[in-house]
């Protein structure tokens, strides 16, 4: 690797009117959808080539403002093979840039920007797009100055590279239409196939022999071309023959009779996982093909590859596979996904949550310095590699004990009457009071919202106070603290709902029992047990009590609990915020 596209600046396109995101070497992109991702996808297209046909719709409005103009800003900086930025572009990238179009930063490094800017013609009713040089890559936004689509730059020059080519692949690939269009990256593949003269001449003759065999061994085909032959009588010209070709005669012909067999059947019966499974593998072959061109040809070769949803019609199982093939693709990859196989696949850096709130688009992004490795260990863990559904989560609820995780889910559904699934909503255990903080920056730095519903015995209540100024946000109101002194079991047994712990911990023990005489026992023994008592019993059978006092809960006749009410009425502020919100 000798470059890379680091930053992209969209304003007045679609639903991107002034949006900054970086990318890495592999950029996947996660967010619900309608949030912007194939826009962003599609703004790189419209900078990077010429296949992007715009129309009136393309340009940004709101009720409040309809934008005239649509404008691009890329940067490209230089970096070494382990993907650090170095001060200079290799020789061969810097004779493709030109002297001209190269600029330094403030630290002494080479870049190469340019702005991408396309108007309409009032007069023509046509879009004409101009590009610049950008001598200065200036800061995202400063009030001082501006922002950064109202600089302007004079030196006008095209950037479209063949050394940089961009790959678009949308959703809706599939091999069986590669395999029609000579135009395709399968359809240049095939026509591009090319041999010796004498392997040319072995080929056709054997092609040649073959077709000849099989039609003297088909009585079909043998009475087929003598019926054939009689042609030559009635058009008059006996010097033409007729001939019957199973197989092409010419090899620049092959191409044209090409089929893809898998599992020993033709494309044409696979469904659309496979197929469009197939048509992503088609690009990196192909790119890997150019790449193989050009270290021969010792030219510089960087392409860059947008890829819309790769999980389309594939089964959990393959959609495993799918973020170790897209990277081990040739140059920059940019993956738009809804899967949270994909998701938790990548490394954490190299995730962007794409994220609309209200009209303003959030890239969010996870650094590493803000972490302790022994908190990226947790999040990998208790996250990442068990919960990647968590980077399109519509809120998440962290909380530290057991109980919680097997009562609250089961609670919800009462309040909402909906399941978690239904709402969007996740349940995270952290383990502990002290655990927190690591998960908050998770969430916070990927604009995913969350609440705490913690215990309050004070050291708890200290603990996570302190994390929570430690946070970005550092908003104490996504805290629902239980009663002053309790854990989340206490707080059951203190308000009310002794006999909801009563009747799980006695089904819990009941369970247990072999027949009917054990459980008129047993039950006569549980019968004596004071009020007082149960808190001490449930501590210790946390694991097997939390299901059955969520079940308890859901099927009271009474109101749940009031801490449960609060958090769940923030839940539902997150979910329906009120308009002015």
């Amino acid at each position: 690797m000798a470059i890379q596209l680091k930053q992209l600046r969209v304003h007045g396109f679609r639903g991107l009117d002034n949006l900054e995101i970086d990318f890495e070497p592999t950029t996947v992109l996660v967010g619900t959808n309608n949030a912007g991702k194939t826009t962003l996808l599609k703004s790189l297209q419209l900078c990077l080539s010429n296949t992007l046909q715009i129309t009136d719709d393309d340009f940004h409005f709101t009720d409040a403002i309809i934008r005239d103009k649509i404008v691009i800003d890329v940067l490209f900086i230089s970096v070494n093979e382990e993907g650090n930025q170095i001060a200079e572009f290799e020789d061969k990238w810097a004779t493709v840039f030109t002297v001209d179009r190269i600029s330094i930063d403030s630290n002494g490094n080479q870049l190469l920007a340019f702005r991408t800017i396309i108007e309409e013609n009032l007069i023509r009713k046509t879009y004409k797009k101009k590009q610049f040089v950008i001598d200065e890559w200036g800061e995202f936004h400063n009030e001082a100055d501006g922002y950064w689509y109202s600089k302007t730059y004079n030196q006008e020059l095209s950037f479209y590279f063949d050394e940089i080519p961009f790959f678009y692949l949308d959703a809706n690939r599939d091999i069986l239409d590669d395999l029609k269009n000579k135009t395709s990256f399968l359809g240049k593949i095939l026509s591009s196939i090319t041999y010796n003269p004498g392997d040319k001449e072995l080929i056709e003759n054997l092609i040649k022999d073959l077709n000849k065999e099989t039609i003297e061994r088909s009585e079909i085909l043998t009475n087929l071309h003598t019926t054939l032959e009689e042609l030559d009588t009635a058009m008059d010209n006996p010097n033409n023959t007729v001939d019957i070709t199973p197989f092409t005669k010419k090899i620049r012909d092959l191409n044209k009779g090409v089929k893809i067999n898998y599992s020993q059947f033709s494309m044409e019966y696979h469904g659309m996982g496979t197929r469009s499974w197939s048509s992503l593998l088609i690009l990196k072959a192909f790119i890997l093909q150019n790449m193989k061109l050009a270290i021969k040809n010792q030219v510089a070769y960087y392409p860059i590859i947008a890829i819309e949803e790769p999980e389309s019609h594939l089964h959990p199982n393959a959609q495993k596979k799918l973020y170790s093939q897209i990277n081990a693709i040739v140059g920059q990859k940019i993956v738009a996904t809804h899967s949270s196989y994909i998701a938790g696949s990548a490394k954490l850096k190299e995730v962007r949550s794409v994220c609309r709130d209200t009209s303003i688009i959030l890239i969010g992004k996870f650094f590493e310095s803000d972490f302790e490795k022994e908190d990226i260990r947790k999040i990998y863990r208790q996250v990442i590699n068990t919960r990647g559904e968590l980077f399109f989560s519509k809120l998440v609820v962290l909380f530290e004990g057991e109980t919680e995780e097997q009562a609250l889910p089961i609670t919800i559904k009462r309040y909402f009457d909906k399941s978690p699934i239904e709402l969007g909503v996740d349940f995270i255990g952290v383990g502990g009071s002290g655990n927190y903080l690591p998960f908050i920056r998770f969430f916070e730095a990927f604009n995913i919202p969350y609440l705490i519903f913690s215990d309050n015995e004070p050291e708890a209540n200290a603990s996570v106070i302190n994390q929570i100024s430690k946070s970005k946000l550092n908003d104490i109101n996504r805290v629902v603290f239980l009663s002053a002194g309790n854990d989340f079991e206490k707080e059951l047994c203190d308000n009310g709902y002794i006999d909801e712990v009563k009747k799980a911990y006695h089904n819990l023990i009941l369970s247990e029992c072999v027949n009917e005489q054990h459980r008129a026992a047993k039950q006569a023994q549980l019968n004596q047990i004071p009020n007082n008592e149960y808190y001490g019993l449930v501590i210790g059978l946390k694991t097997q009590f939390a299901p059955n006092i969520g079940y308890e809960l859901y099927k009271s006749e009474k109101p749940l609990p009031p801490k449960i009410v609060e958090l769940f009425e923030k839940v539902n502020n997150v979910l329906n915020p009120a308009p002015n919100e």
